[in-house]
C-alpha cells in the first residue's frame, strides 16, 4: 500500500499567523428574530432569554444589541450570569434569574429573583425582598410551586411580585394534550392572582395562538435561529456560522484508513483535510462519519472519528480546499438543527456546546 503523501502543510514560519477557528454571530439577525417574535405577541413585550452565554453566542454583545433595539426584559439561569449581565447592560432593563437566588446572594445586585418553591417564598419574606417573579408549575414537574404549595403560600401581596410565570413542557409538539392542560391550569392561577402580570409563552409557545399570550413572553432558542416549530419550515433567521481552519491536506491511496479505530477506508484516491475542531470544542463525537464540512460551498464529508481537537474531511471534490483556508461546519448549508439531527440531539445542545476556543466575532446589529 502506498504511503500517504502530504501535499500541503502549513509552514512553520506561518504558525504565528495561522487562522483561528471563528464563530461569526450576526447580531442584526438576532435582533430581527426578536422583532419578528415581538410582532407575534402584540399584547405585551418579549424578553430575551440569554442564559448559558446567550446559548453559546455571547450574552453581553447579544443582550446589548437587543437592549439597543428596545428589549427591556432579560432572563438568565444563574445568579452569577445575572451579575455579569448587569455589569454589561448597566442600570435599567430587568434581569431575572430563573434559578432564583442562592443562599447569601447580594439582594442589592439589581436582579429579579424567580421564586421557585416554598423555601424561596419564606426567604423572601424573611429578608423583606420585593419585586420577584413567582413561578408556578403547571405540568413540567420541575421548578415552580404546585397547586397545593401555592394554596398554602397564603397572602403574597407583601412580596410585591412583578410577574407570575409558568413554563410549557411540550409547546413544540403540536396537539400534545399537556399543552392545553397547562393553559387551563395557568388560567386558574391567573384568576386567583388578579391584577398580577403573567409570563407564559416560550419560543414555541409564541406560535400557539392567543390562548398563550400574556404580559411577557420569554423566547430563547428562536432568537438564535433554532426552529421553534419542528416539522415545519423554520420561521427564524439563521444567526451564526462556524469557520474552522484547514491545518493539513494529505493525498491517500485507495484502501488507506483514516483516524482512530481505522473506521473509514478510502475507496478511491482521496484528498483528506485535517481541520481544527473536535469534541473538546463542542463538535460532538456522535457526528463521526455523519457531519459535513463545506469549502467554498462544496460539501466535504467528515471521514473517520471526531477526536478531541481534530476532524478530517474528504476534500477530493472540493478543489478550493487549501491549507490556511477555512471549512464551514455550521452555516446556511448546515444549520444547527440539521447538524443536531445527524448527531441525534437538538439544536440547543449544538449551540450551547460551542467551545471557548472559537474566536467569537459579532457583526453589528
Amino acid at each position: 500500500m502506498a504511503a500517504a503523501v502530504i501535499t500541503d502543510l502549513l509552514p512553520a514560519r506561518a504558525l504565528a499567523s495561522a487562522p483561528e477557528a471563528e464563530l461569526l454571530v450576526d447580531l442584526g439577525a438576532i435582533v430581527a428574530n426578536w422583532r419578528d417574535l415581538s410582532a407575534r405577541h402584540p399584547g405585551g413585550p418579549v424578553a430575551g432569554v440569554v442564559k448559558a452565554d446567550a446559548y453559546g453566542l455571547g450574552a453581553a454583545p447579544v443582550a446589548r444589541a437587543l437592549a439597543e433595539a428596545g428589549c427591556r426584559h432579560f432572563f438568565v439561569a444563574q445568579f452569577a450570569e445575572g451579575v455579569a449581565l448587569r455589569a454589561a447592560l448597566g442600570a435599567g432593563p430587568m434581569i431575572a434569574v430563573l434559578g432564583g437566588f442562592p443562599p447569601g446572594a447580594d439582594a442589592g445586585a439589581a436582579l429579579t429573583p424567580v421564586l421557585n418553591g416554598p423555601a424561596d417564598i419564606a426567604a423572601a419574606r424573611a429578608t423583606g425582598l420585593t419585586g420577584a417573579i413567582l413561578h408556578v408549575d403547571t405540568g413540567m414537574e420541575r421548578l415552580g410551586l404546585n397547586a397545593a404549595e401555592l394554596a398554602a403560600a397564603g397572602d403574597l401581596s407583601s412580596l410585591g411580585l412583578c410577574y407570575v410565570m409558568t413554563h410549557l413542557a411540550c409547546a413544540d409538539e403540536p396537539g400534545h394534550p399537556l399543552t392545553a392542560r397547562q393553559a387551563e391550569r395557568f388560567a386558574a392561577v391567573r384568576a386567583a392572582l388578579p391584577g398580577l402580570p403573567a409570563s407564559f409563552a416560550n419560543s414555541a409557545g409564541l406560535f400557539l395562538g392567543e390562548a398563550f399570550a400574556s404580559d411577557l413572553a420569554r423566547p430563547g432558542c428562536a432568537l438564535y435561529g433554532i426552529n421553534p416549530t419542528p416539522g415545519q419550515a423554520n420561521p427564524m433567521r439563521q444567526v451564526m456560522r462556524l469557520l474552522v481552519p484547514i491545518l493539513q491536506i494529505r493525498e491517500i491511496a485507495p484502501g488507506t484508513t483514516v483516524g482512530y479505530g481505522a473506521s473509514w477506508t478510502a475507496s478511491r484516491a482521496s484528498r483528506i483535510a485535517t481541520i481544527s475542531a473536535g469534541y473538546a470544542d463542542g463538535y460532538l463525537r456522535a457526528l463521526s462519519g455523519r457531519g459535513t464540512g463545506f469549502v467554498d460551498g462544496q460539501a466535504a464529508p467528515l471521514v473517520g472519528r471526531v477526536s478531541m481537537d481534530l476532524i478530517t474531511i474528504d476534500v477530493t471534490d472540493a478543489p478550493a480546499a487549501r491549507v490556511g483556508g477555512m471549512a464551514e461546519l455550521i452555516g446556511p448549508a448546515q444549520t444547527p438543527d440539521q447538524l443536531a439531527a445527524l448527531a441525534g440531539t437538538i439544536g440547543y445542545e449544538i449551540l450551547t456546546s460551542l467551545g471557548a476556543r472559537y474566536r467569537r466575532r459579532h457583526s453589528p446589529a
